[in-house]
């Protein structure tokens, strides 16, 4: 019996429609494209500051250690670097030195070196509050003298501080063990390029023999400051952003706290000037 030819033409479709299924399983499984996900940008963990200063005086926490009173001649060349890793959950570790370079007496270091300051902490910011806490090394004279910080800042308009300054070890300062906390506050404002700020410091003894000569505990000295800073944009940020920095100090110390002139230095209350060059990198 003959198959009808529409039948013939159903099978016919069928089995080319059934040899076509084979054949593309036959060969490399069907691909498809899709678009990278963007590379995740990092944010560089670290960061730090350089500072080439010359100051008319070395003040210590009120202290006027050269004994330099209203003379502004013979500054001190004091470099300082100070460098920061991010941490996880907003925590920072931070390392740093300061140097005090002078002729004013002979050094116990080497050459005019006087002084050698080293400190290691931690820090930790959440929102605009940054808490930071240094074990801090001064190394001069005859000893070294330590000391433990705990400081506060808020960053807003006045921008305010606290530092609890901790001495546990008097080493070569003349002085005791005890506390001082200094309360803070600065405000800056632009003028073209220059930025100026305006800090108010106050500090309280907790105790009456911290420094040399030292006799009562309670206000200790104020401190209200003019600075100056303009960035050095013509160096370009290759190599971090410098700045040319400086300005004026003027202290009003209590004697029986701070001990000045009961130490033989020449005056409770003066002015101060400093100028230097910094790069934030």
């Amino acid at each position: 019996m003959k198959t009808p030819v529409n039948a013939i033409v159903l099978k016919s479709a069928l089995l080319a429609s059934l040899l076509g299924t084979a054949a593309s399983y036959a060969g490399d499984p069907p691909t498809t494209t899709t678009t990278p996900a963007p590379a995740i940008e990092t944010e560089d963990n670290f960061s730090g500051t350089l500072n080439l200063d010359y100051n008319s005086h070395f003040i210590s926490y009120g202290l006027d250690v050269w004994g330099d009173g209203n003379d502004l001649e013979g500054p001190t060349f004091n470099p300082s670097l100070e460098l920061t890793w991010g941490l996880p959950s907003n925590f920072s570790l931070i390392l740093g030195t300061w140097w005090d370079v002078n002729g004013k007496v002979p050094s116990a270091i080497g050459g005019k070196l006087q002084e050698i300051d080293v400190w290691g902490g931690v820090g930790y910011k959440v929102g605009d509050l940054s808490i930071t806490a240094l074990y801090q090394n001064w190394i001069y004279g005859s000893g070294n003298e330590q000391i433990v910080d705990l400081k506060f800042a808020y960053d807003c308009f006045l921008s305010p501080s606290l530092v609890i300054h901790n001495r546990v070890d008097p080493g070569a300062s003349g002085g005791n063990n005890g506390t001082v906390v200094v309360a803070g506050i600065s405000h800056s404002v632009e003028a073209g390029p220059v930025t100026f700020s305006f800090p108010l410091n106050v500090a309280f003894f907790a105790d009456d023999d911290f420094h040399p000569g030292s006799v009562d505990s309670g206000l200790g000295y104020g401190s209200l400051s003019v600075n100056a800073t303009l960035p050095l944009t013509f160096l370009g940020d290759s190599a971090g952003e410098w700045n040319l920095h400086g300005g004026f100090s003027y202290y009003l110390t209590d004697s029986d706290v701070v001990g000045n002139t009961r130490a033989g230095r020449p005056d409770n209350d003066f002015f101060t000037a400093n100028i230097g060059i910094g790069c934030a990198f």
